[in-house]
């Protein structure tokens, strides 16, 4: 990962948003975990948006940390990101899938850089949670 010292305040350089950014704790984890879906994944990186504006309901615009999307540009996974001393709750699973009313992807994906749970949804089964990200080779 690309970071530096600027203006007394760390940067990083977001590959997807094509800036730099504030290195802010929560930051660090989804340069992290981005990289880590490219990377060691296999995830192609033009597959994946970040801070991707949602309506989650009359007017009420939110913004999902990151969506991978398939190759036919349909969302495939969620994922939110938290600080690493936020813990991963109910609470937070209850985010993304009110996020996931909207996206419908079949993963979602919340890590804080200590936890990741991967979640995945279908018609027969509402929810099993899986020990890892699949591999794109996988999806």
């Amino acid at each position: 990962m690309n970071t530096r010292l600027l203006a007394n305040k760390q940067q990083v350089f977001c590959d997807w948003r094509k800036k730099w950014v504030r290195l802010t704790p929560e930051e660090n984890v989804r340069q992290q975990v981005l990289h880590y879906l490219v990377e060691q994944l296999g995830y192609p990186a033009s597959l994946i948006g970040v801070e991707v504006a949602i309506e989650v309901g009359a007017g009420v615009t939110k913004r999902c940390d990151a969506v991978v999307y398939t190759s036919s540009l349909q969302p495939l996974m969620l994922l939110e990101f938290k600080a690493p001393e936020v813990a991963l709750t109910q609470t937070t699973l209850d985010q993304a899938a009110v996020y996931n009313t909207t996206i419908r992807a079949p993963y979602l994906v919340l890590a804080n850089g200590r936890q990741t749970v991967v979640a995945h949804l279908t018609d027969q089964n509402p929810i099993t949670f899986l020990n890892s990200i699949p591999a794109w080779s996988q999806l």
